[in-house]
């Protein structure tokens, strides 16, 4: 997916992670708004749509099986989500066999994504928020998580967007607190290892600069879209 070519014809591959309530679908919708307005087009993919392998049956079996509650909540009465948040050693075995069919299934998207003409590819999370879910203070999830990465492209920038748990937790009411929390420190683990971009808590205006920045210098270093750069500089991010 890289390349460091002036005249690079490849699309830029673009991530969004971190903890639920952090705000990557605003900050999605923003970059994305630059991008159409300096005259890029644009592919956007959400990872549990459109990569996940048998999405509707792994559903299924948290709500069945754990119990776990629907929907997202609201603040005072949060949803009993138990999915992600139940960390049994058997789960993260059948998690790994999973997050390795969503590997190899995620470069088949990425590579039809890339015949679709279009100069940036955007995921709404990515197979890191899979492995954020694995204990990688243990040197076996670590090693799991080098060779799941060696299977999935990589993305020419990956952004965490990084928050308060409390003030995420507010905004989407599905998770325990101390499970955000734990979530947090995890994702910005993973950030170190993986190469990620934090984007650190800030008001939601700054935060799209931020991320605009990032996307400007990754399109520079890749040799891409002066004129997309341009024009996006001037889009205002307020709310």
């Amino acid at each position: 997916m890289k390349s460091h070519s002036p005249h690079r014809t490849a699309p830029l591959l673009v991530s969004f992670s971190g903890i639920d309530g952090a705000g990557k679908s605003t900050q999605i919708e923003h970059l994305r708004d630059a991008l159409a307005a300096s005259g890029c087009t644009v592919t956007q993919l959400a990872f549990w749509d459109d990569v996940v392998v048998l999405a509707r049956f792994r559903e299924g079996v948290t709500h069945k099986v754990f119990k776990s509650e629907k929907g997202v909540g609201a603040p005072g009465k949060p949803v009993q989500r138990r999915d992600k948040n139940v960390r049994a050693w058997y789960l993260s075995l059948l998690r790994s066999a999973l997050y390795l069919l969503d590997a190899l299934h995620l470069r088949r998207v990425v590579a039809r994504a890339c015949r679709s003409g279009a100069a940036v590819i955007i995921f709404d999370r990515y197979l890191y928020d899979e492995l954020a879910n694995l204990p990688l203070q243990k040197g076996v999830a670590r090693g799991f998580l080098r060779f799941a990465r060696a299977l999935a492209p990589r993305p020419d920038l990956s952004y965490l967007i990084d928050a308060n748990p409390e003030e995420a937790c507010v905004r989407k009411p599905e998770y325990p607190l101390e499970f955000s929390r734990r979530c947090r420190q995890t994702y910005l683990e993973l950030a170190k290892i993986v190469g990620m971009a934090v984007v650190p808590p800030l008001p939601m205006e700054q935060a799209g600069e931020e991320v605009l920045k990032l996307f400007q210098e990754t399109a520079r270093h890749t040799g891409m879209w002066e004129t997309a750069n341009r024009g996006a500089a001037g889009v205002n991010f307020s709310d």
